[in-house]
């Protein structure tokens, strides 16, 4: 039975969720973007050339208070449930529980682990070998709610960033997910799960405090943090007090040949650099503001040492 729903969402994600539910029949009463931030969002481009009506709020709350403009504007569509596709801002209960349906919401980890706005980075820095992701009910709580479709058996690779792990695995396995928690809900076969308290877990935002590199540290775990920070923010250690970020990196055995933190080679394209148990080999670096660029182009030589 196809449902009148409202899409929030963003990025390509949100694009291909929006173009599984046209497919799937069902009809879509808003789309909910953020305004543009530079180039142009997939999703809200997408929903603009279809003529889907189109909504562009930065924030559903003011004050911890839900804005009731943007409640009576979204209480007038008569959705029948709301899908959240990649959302980053806060909606408030008014919006998140007030279809007949109620609410469906993605997350890329296998729920209750895992809950919160880094999960991705968190469970590659953590060294976690399997993963998948979670469509769930949200409530009043972080990630928290009955879940409703759950996808497990991803493999996370040892060379695998966030960024990979994402787009190559996670992304095609929650469009999936969602079409397919959509259409329990629509069908009447939905049987939400509560979550089990008892295995969960809660990782806040990766900022510049979680992402410094600590020379200290076993190399393993090193290329682990670099990794999962990658896209971002991006693993730092500083140089000469300049703050560098790492990215493209990959562990490589063998003696560190130096004091942790050292830049040892820069050759094919890559700088390695010592640490303890092994070397660290970058394909990129981001010195200071300045932009992404080859590590071999960054004008770090051998023997500099990261701090």
């Amino acid at each position: 039975m196809p449902l009148r729903i409202a899409l929030f969402g963003q990025a390509a994600f949100g694009r291909d969720v929006l173009l599984r539910l046209l497919e799937a029949g069902h009809e879509i009463a808003a789309v909910y973007a953020p305004p543009d931030a530079g180039r142009p969002d997939p999703l809200a481009a997408e929903a603009t050339a279809r003529g889907l009506r189109c909504l562009r709020h930065r924030a559903f709350r003011r004050r911890g208070e839900a804005i009731p403009e943007r409640v009576a504007e979204y209480r007038a569509l008569g959705a029948e449930l709301n899908v959240l596709a990649f959302v980053t801002a806060i909606l408030p209960p008014e919006i998140v529980d007030f279809p007949p349906k109620g609410s469906l919401c993605f997350h890329p980890s296998l729920l209750p682990r895992y809950r919160g706005g880094a999960a991705l980075a968190w469970q590659i820095m953590r060294g976690e070998r399997e993963t998948g992701v979670t469509v769930f009910q949200p409530d009043a709580g972080v990630d928290t709610g009955p879940i409703v479709v759950q996808k497990g058996g991803v493999p996370i690779r040892e060379t695998d960033t966030a960024a990979s792990l994402y787009f190559e695995r996670l992304y095609p396995l929650g469009v999936d997910a969602i079409a397919e928690a959509v259409d329990l809900v629509a069908s009447g076969r939905a049987r939400p799960v509560p979550q089990d308290e008892s295995q969960a877990s809660f990782q806040g935002l990766v900022g510049d405090a979680e992402s410094r590199l600590d020379w200290r540290r076993p190399a393993v775990e090193l290329d682990l943090q670099i990794r999962g920070c990658d896209p971002s923010p991006g693993a730092w250690a500083s140089l000469v007090g300049e703050r560098v970020r790492l990215f493209d990196g990959r562990l490589e055995p063998g003696p560190p040949d130096a004091a942790p933190g050292t830049v040892v080679e820069v050759a094919g394209g890559r700088v390695a650099i010592a640490a303890a148990g092994g070397r660290l080999s970058v394909g990129k670096l981001r010195r200071g503001d300045g932009p992404k660029q080859p590590a071999a182009d960054a004008g770090i030589g051998a023997g500099e040492r990261l701090g």
